[in-house]
């Protein structure tokens, strides 16, 4: 089994020892965005052997604190779902090649083995740290214009604490045992909320997307489809949750599992906004999608969350309200 992360602190050991960050653009207001360079990226898919995949440690979810930290003069949390107009973009099919990649065998606990789209868009993210540390989330690919977009966890971009913007930022779909069955597609782009900064991780603001360059000439949603996305949406409803969990039980990483339930509100931290369910993932799985309207039979649905933290039995993911639409909107432009 492979070494486990202890959160965002393992992240920030040796952060004065890195100066070759990615170019990062100027931040506009509630979104940052970091540009990484074609020569970074043939850096990234380089770095990346089968030897350090294996070797990244499985991030854990930041433990739920009792109350958010908020900077001063900072608001609790991104807008309330129905504060502003509903977005829904459609899931994409995956191409038939994709869709008929195999199925995981079925073991405890909790393995996804229908197949499906959720089988191709989810994947794992692999990424190192200022002092070199590796480490492993899970994210998915979303529709969006530039058809190369990957929602995940804020911290797994960036240290929340430093403003540290994780380099070596990889996505492999589909990821199984070691397999990576569509290739290893590298960041061009890291796009998080200003806010989960400014206000030193509050979990509200945990979301990120990466824009994903083009693989032997081919972009992510063209090569796996892309699951749909829907932002100040109806909370309260049936949800599932996907990722890559580290423990023993989950497979060690190596293998995507699935949980599902009714969500309810985060009632057990002042200020948060947060939905769960009855469910917990282990280290490894921030950043896994969280899909209402989740059909099992053609494995798609809208993303409406993603993993972010935990607490007790229940697991957690930010809203996508209005400062999420605007970051992906940039995301997708991009």
């Amino acid at each position: 089994m492979r070494a486990r992360a202890g959160g965002i602190a393992a992240l920030v050991l040796g952060a004065a020892l890195w100066s070759a960050a990615p170019v990062s653009a100027a931040p506009t207001e509630g979104a940052h965005r970091t540009t990484i360079t074609a020569s970074e990226r043939a850096t990234a898919l380089r770095f990346w052997t089968d030897a350090r995949v294996r070797s990244a440690r499985d991030l854990d979810a930041p433990a739920a604190a009792s109350a958010p930290s908020a900077a001063p003069g900072a608001a609790g949390g991104q807008a309330a779902p129905g504060s502003g107009e509903e977005v829904r973009v459609a899931p994409l099919p995956a191409p038939r090649s994709a869709a008929q990649a195999p199925a995981l065998a079925a073991s405890d606990p909790a393995p996804w083995t229908g197949g499906g789209l959720i089988s191709t868009t989810a994947g794992k993210v692999f990424f190192q740290n200022a002092g070199g540390g590796t480490f492993a989330c899970s994210a998915t690919v979303a529709n969006a214009d530039n058809k190369s977009l990957v929602l995940t966890a804020g911290h797994c971009v960036v240290d929340a604490g430093t403003g540290e913007v994780y380099r070596n930022w990889v996505f492999i779909p589909g990821y199984a045992n070691g397999n990576r069955p569509y290739g290893t597609f590298t960041a061009s782009s890291l796009f998080h909320l200003d806010q989960y900064v400014s206000t030193a991780g509050n979990a509200n603001y945990d979301l990120a997307f990466a824009r994903l360059a083009p693989l032997n000439g081919r972009g992510l949603a063209d090569t796996v489809g892309a699951q749909g996305i829907a932002f100040n949406s109806a909370t309260g409803r049936e949800v599932h949750s996907f990722g890559y969990g580290g423990s023993a039980a989950e497979g060690n990483g190596e293998r995507l599992n699935h949980c599902a339930g009714v969500e309810y509100r985060d009632t057990g931290r002042e200020g948060s906004t947060m939905w769960g369910i009855d469910c917990v993932q282990s280290g490894g799985s921030s950043g896994g999608g969280f899909l209402a309207d989740f059909d099992a039979g053609s494995g798609g649905g809208y993303l409406v969350g993603n993993i972010s933290v935990s607490a007790g039995s229940s697991e957690y993911h930010p809203v996508l309200g209005n400062e999420a639409l605007d970051l992906y909107r940039r995301a997708g432009a991009a």
